[in-house]
Parts: structure tokens; sequence; C-alpha cells
């Protein structure tokens, strides 16, 4: 009996998570749907149930509606139960939150930063926001850690490979980092794949069709949903589209070391480069210059809303170049939404419907049949909360939930987890 003992464990576990995801997915919130959903007995739901509420992961919340006999308890997960911390550095900013169990934000700080600081200081700026927002919160350990960034990662170990924009990065692990100073699994991602994540979950109008989220701001990336879930790769580069060869130019060097890319022709820091060489020719750009001796892409979204003829110009080259990558990239994976973030939405309504007007004329009809192309719809906080959801999806996959459910918490097994990490992938 002795030697059957640790497996009968883990396969009473296994009941208790399934009981608990489908509470927490809204599949069922009764014990006679959980009956349903699982095929177990009425005996081990009531069990199970109870192990759960005694652990603090669901509570009772009031009576369903009658089908014919006695009113059913309603059930629901506890997302304040315990929070994860979630992080989004960009090119030149930072967002760094902490959520509940739902990856609902509970509280959040924006900064301007670069990453060209390097990985210590950065991260290093990283964990005193965290160490500040738990004191803000009055929050105990975290359980999880999800964090996004502007380069390639490989996804299986949170590593950074070659990251264009990201001097001194290269090999770097986000995720060992945090775990010298946190003891919680971290899950490390590139950004424009948790801003889609965000957006296709929490966005204006999440309706569950596929979903192609493109970010423009200093660089050009795109993240994939299918079918709910992220399309990484087989090492986690897919959608990085900024550097997909698009003209022979040897002039258009791109800061990948190549020639021809996209980002080289068409992102916010080419745009950049252009608008100051030819700053003369525009008042909006002179003046900009004049105050502050250099030009933002911030100045650059200003001239835009304000009708400067150069800032139309050069941004709605942008847009017709990215579009057309776009376009493609919408023949080949059929999308049901093609969803535009980044800084380039700070150019009011001009960048999107000229993108729009150019992925509509170019798709093909069947691909365009029903295509939604819309801008971002959560104020640029879709990223932190991609990176929360990404913690705490990775925490109740059916994977890792068995490993930590009847301890009523993960503490303690941040090991154990991290080996799982690419559950979710």
């Amino acid at each position: 009996m002795t030697e059957l003992q640790g497996p009968l464990t883990a396969l009473e576990s296994a009941p208790l998570a399934l009981v608990i995801d489908l509470v927490r997915s809204g599949r069922a919130r009764t014990r006679p749907e959980l009956v349903t959903a699982t095929g177990l007995s009425r005996k081990i739901i009531t069990q199970r149930v109870e192990q759960a509420i005694d652990a603090g992961l669901l509570a009772e919340d009031g009576l369903a509606p009658s089908s014919g006999g006695r009113q059913p308890r309603l059930l629901r997960f506890r997302a304040d139960a315990g929070h994860v911390y979630a992080a989004l550095l960009g090119a030149s900013e930072m967002t760094v939150a902490v959520a509940d169990l739902d990856g609902r934000l509970i509280e959040d700080v924006h900064e301007d930063w670069s990453v060209e600081d390097g990985p210590d200081e950065t991260m290093e700026h990283v964990r005193r926001h965290f160490d500040h927002l738990a004191q803000k919160t009055r929050l105990g350990r975290p359980w999880a850690i999800g964090i996004g960034v502007p380069g390639p990662v490989d996804f299986s170990t949170g590593r950074l490979v070659a990251p264009p924009i990201m001097p001194g990065w290269d090999g770097f692990s986000v995720r060992s980092w945090l775990r010298d100073h946190y003891d919680a699994p971290v899950w490390v991602d590139n950004d424009v794949n948790l801003m889609a994540l965000g957006e296709w979950t929490r966005g204006s109008a999440p309706d569950g069709r596929d979903m192609l989220f493109m970010k423009v701001g200093t660089g050009v990336g795109a993240g994939l949903v299918v079918r709910g879930r992220l399309l990484r790769g087989q090492r986690g580069a897919a959608g990085d589209i900024g550097h997909t060869h698009i003209t022979d130019d040897p002039a258009k060097v791109c800061r990948c070391g190549k020639t021809g890319c996209l980002e080289a022709v068409a992102s916010g820091w080419a745009l950049l480069i252009e608008a100051t060489e030819r700053a003369a020719e525009s008042p909006a750009f002179s003046a900009a210059i004049r105050r502050r001796g250099h030009l933002t892409l911030a100045d650059v979204g200003a001239a835009v809303v304000a009708a400067d003829d150069l800032a139309r110009e050069l941004v709605g080259r942008a847009a017709r170049t990215i579009a057309t990558v776009a376009a493609n990239l919408v023949n080949f994976c059929n999308p049901g939404a093609l969803v535009l973030g980044g800084g380039v939405l700070r150019t009011g309504g001009y960048f999107l419907d000229v993108f729009r007007e150019v992925i509509l004329r170019r798709v093909t009809d069947l691909a365009g049949q029903g295509l939604e192309v819309r801008a971002a719809s959560m104020d640029h906080m879709e990223g932190v909360t991609g990176a929360a959801l990404l913690a705490v999806e990775h925490l109740f996959n059916p994977a890792t939930l068995p490993r930590w459910v009847e301890d009523g918490s993960p503490l303690g097994h941040a090991a154990d987890l991290q080996r799982l990490s690419n559950a979710f992938s």
C-alpha cells in the first residue's frame, strides 16, 4: 500500500484541479453542472468542491435558478486568493503591475525607460517597481511572474536571442534573473505576443475569432492568436515581421545588421531618422527641434494630428508599406480580426485609416469576408494584461495545477512548476 500512496495522491488531485478549472473558466457554475461536465459522481464532486473551498480557491455565491428541484448553490473562483506580478518592457517605456488570479490589474505604474540602459539596470528597475507595488497593495509573495520584452525570446528558457534593439541583452535570461530574486515561477514572452493575448482575452469585443495583432511603434511586430492559443513557432520567433525583406536598397540598413528590412523602411525608428533629416520642411518639426534639440515619435504623432504635410506624408507612406506586408499575412493565416496597436495609435485615426484602406484593397475576397480591421481597445494596457494572463494561465494549466492545488497555493513549488514552462506554449 505504501508504494501506491504517491500515485493515488496525484490521481486524486486531478479531479480537484479539473473542478477548479471548470469553475474558473465559467464552464460550470454549480455542483450539478460539474457532475455533467466531468462525468464524476455527485459524491466525488461534493468532496472536491469542499476541498477547493477549504483551500480558499472556490467560494459559494448565492443560488442559481431552479430547474425543477431545489435551487443549487452558485460557485465562483476566488481571484483574490493570490496575485501575480506582470511587466511589459518596450523599447522606450515600461509598465509594471500587480494582478489578481483572473489577470485583472490591481495596481500599475508606467514610465519612460530605454532598454538600451542594459539588462541588469533595467531588471533592477522592474524589481523596484514590483516591491513598491507590493508595499502599496499590502500583498504578500507573488504566485507567479509574467513579463514581456521587445525582442526574440526562446520561450522554453526565457532567454533573449540576438535582440536587434536591445544591446547587451543577447543571451540574457530574464527568467533566471527574476528567479534569483523571487521564489516564484517566471514566464517570459515577446511583447507583441502578450499584447495579442491581452487584446484577444480582454479587448472591447472578445468574440473568440482568430486575431492577428500588429504593433507599430519604434519597431514593427505581430502576434497571432488561433483558437485562443498564441502561435509562437518552434523556438518562439513567430511574428518577427519587422525583419521581413522588402527592398534591395543598400541604403536601408536595419538595426539587425541586414539591409532592406521592413523596420529599416517603415518603423517609427526609420521614420524618425527621415523626419529629422527633413525637419526644415515642417514648421511643426522645426519648432520641436528648437524647443528640445531633437525630435521624438510623440512630436511626429502630434504633427500628424495637426495635419502637418510632411508628417502625413511620412506616416502615410509607412502605413501603406506596413499594410502591404500585413495584407500578405492576412491572406496566409486568414484571421477574423486584424488589430493595430503600439505608439502609432497616437497619430489619431490617420495611420489606421490608410492602413485599413490598403488592407481591404489587397486581401483576397475570401480572406477579406467579415475581416475586422480596428485599433487596439485597451489604451496601451493590453501588453501588461497579457503578461498577467501568461502567468495565471500557466499556474492553472491542467499540466501544472495538480502539482500544487492540494496545498491551496503554488508557494514553495516554483522550481517544479518552472520545469513545466512549456505547458501553455
